[in-house]
């Protein structure tokens, strides 16, 4: 084997190399985000279960499973627009809910708990907004 062939057989390798570690950064990339979506996700379903368990009634108390599905649907409603503040109102327009006064201020009174909570956070009086 001469010089000539013995460098092009090297060039090969090495193209061949260049190609497979562009190869492997793609998919560290595509799984680095992947892994940014997940934590993500993970963070809030975390959020979101401490929330609602400090929610839930201790001792004897019957479990109130449609107010805890009510204080999980609204930090759901927080996790999906993370950089929106919302009135009580908004927010039963956001979620389908009735805008009657009566079920807005049950809302309001929600919303005042999980902020004492630290969950939300009330941007200005009146909004509130996912705590980043």
């Amino acid at each position: 084997m001469n010089v000539a062939e013995l460098l092009a057989g090297l060039q090969t390798q090495h193209d061949e190399a260049t190609a497979r570690v562009g190869e492997l950064r793609g998919q560290i990339e595509h799984l680095t985000a992947a892994l940014a979506e997940i934590e993500a996700r993970l963070a809030d379903l975390t959020t979101t279960r401490k929330v609602v368990t400090e929610l839930a009634p201790t001792g004897d108390e019957p479990d109130p499973t449609e107010t805890n599905t009510a204080y999980q649907t609204i930090v759901n409603a927080f996790n999906q627009h993370p950089d929106q503040a919302f009135r009580a109102r908004e927010l039963h327009e956001l979620l389908g809910l009735p805008t009657h006064e009566a079920s807005v201020n049950i809302t309001r009174s929600r919303l005042g708990r999980l902020t004492r909570r630290g969950f939300p956070t009330q941007a200005e009086r009146g909004r509130y907004q996912k705590r980043t």
